[in-house]
């Protein structure tokens, strides 16, 4: 393990509890952990990258397993992944997996990444109590009314339905 980074690639739009659970997990594995807020400019988030950012520090902030952990963030604005990787001197991406689908969509991506400078990529099973979490999921319900306590960290909660109140008062007003 030595000095080994990682880097744990997504959008966090919004950061889940599985995407924390991942983190904390894999920090075990290597000596530092680069969450690496991938964003790209075409396109307009739920929350501003800044915030993202944020909300993930927070999130850490929050979760007793990311306490002294080698933990990072770091927020990527384009070009290719393995560039990014071997500019901050990563020896691998961590992907989070939480079924089959993600698998199918993920291994392409890790063979064009090994294709490109031979860079591995990890797998990390996502807890099975996690599995039906992703950032999609979590804006669609929360749009809808739905209950998303204990699916995200209390910060990213406070904050959708911040958003959500802003854009309720906006369309009355």
């Amino acid at each position: 393990m030595a000095h080994m980074k990682v880097v744990l690639p997504g959008s966090y739009d919004p950061v889940t509890v599985g995407h924390i659970d991942v983190a904390v997990r894999a920090a075990v594995l290597f000596a530092e952990v680069v969450i690496a807020v991938v964003h790209n400019p075409k396109k307009t988030g739920f929350f501003p990258l800044p915030e993202r950012i944020a909300l993930i520090e927070a999130a850490l902030a929050e979760h007793p397993g990311a306490q002294g952990k080698n933990i990072v963030i770091d927020d990527v604005p384009g070009g290719l992944l393995v560039d990014y990787c071997t500019r901050i001197g990563a020896v691998a991406v961590a992907k989070g997996l939480r079924g089959e689908t993600d698998y199918a969509y993920e291994l392409p991506m890790a063979h064009m990444n090994r294709h490109l400078t031979g860079l591995e990529t990890v797998f990390v099973p996502g807890d099975p109590a996690l599995a039906h979490i992703s950032s999609s999921l979590i804006r669609e319900v929360h749009a809808l009314g739905g209950d998303i306590e204990g699916l995200v960290p209390s910060a990213v909660k406070s904050a959708m339905d911040a958003a959500r109140a802003d854009r309720e008062e906006s369309a009355r007003g």
